[in-house]
């Protein structure tokens, strides 16, 4: 099957979380990727989106969210708590997601402002995350064990902890990552993909994308049999941002 065609192996619907609310540098560019990959692999994507005060769709194989200013965040969170629950299961029960800067903030057990506002979080992961006046802003580079070399642009005053019952994405070779201490970004849960990286952060890192996408067809469909995408342009990406500067 040529890229860009649609093919008949099956739907797959991808929910973006707040999109009107938590959609800041780009973050958006990862529901994008997820469709027109899903198309090369021959699979038929269906892009949906979940804001607050929406009905929370049936049947979603892949989530996606993105990052947002505190404003962001507060806009959302009575909405986000009414549908914690049903996140909780589905994160237990291995439905693949995406979670860049707020959204990997919320799902964890809190975020605390830089002035002593605490915005509770759904936890869904065992992370806890603290405003402070150091802003963490730059190229990053990340070695993970799974995806390889990792690249993505951070921009964040929140500092995050990962408690013991999750794993990082991987460890920082260029940037800052979850906080100014540790040395690691991101964080590994399940089927979760939770990270400070955007750019989007997808369009550079297609082994990420993919590995998504073969988790919801594996668990929707049984299994997964690879099409033929287009690396080309991510190629290109990759060496550009490898080549940037902190």
């Amino acid at each position: 099957m040529t890229p860009g065609t649609t093919g008949s192996k099956g739907t797959i619907r991808v929910l973006q979380l707040y999109p009107r609310d938590m959609n800041i540098y780009g973050d958006w560019g990862n529901a994008l990727v997820l469709q027109q990959r899903l198309k090369w692999h021959g699979y038929t994507p269906e892009l949906l989106e979940y804001n607050v005060g929406d009905a929370f769709p049936d049947q979603v194989d892949i989530i996606v969210g993105g990052g947002g200013q505190d404003s962001g965040q507060l806009v959302i969170q009575d909405d986000l708590q009414s549908r914690a629950e049903t996140l909780r299961n589905m994160t237990e029960d291995g439905t693949p997601m995406l979670l860049i800067c707020g959204m990997y903030q919320l799902f964890g057990r809190f975020f605390k402002t830089r002035t002593g506002e605490v915005i509770p979080g759904i936890g869904a992961l065992d992370v806890e995350t603290y405003g402070t006046d150091e802003r963490l802003i730059g190229n990053v580079k990340v070695t993970t064990a799974e995806f390889g070399e990792v690249l993505g642009y951070e921009n964040h005053s929140g500092q995050t902890s990962l408690g013991p019952g999750v794993a990082p994405l991987g460890t920082v070779a260029k940037g800052t990552g979850n906080n100014s201490s540790d040395g690691q970004e991101g964080a590994r849960y399940r089927n979760i993909v939770a990270s400070y990286l955007h750019g989007s952060l997808l369009p550079k890192n297609p082994a990420i994308a993919d590995y998504l996408i073969r988790t919801a067809v594996e668990r929707k469909y049984g299994s997964f049999t690879p099409g033929t995408p287009d690396d080309h342009y991510a190629v290109l990406a990759r060496e550009h941002a490898a080549r940037r500067p902190r």
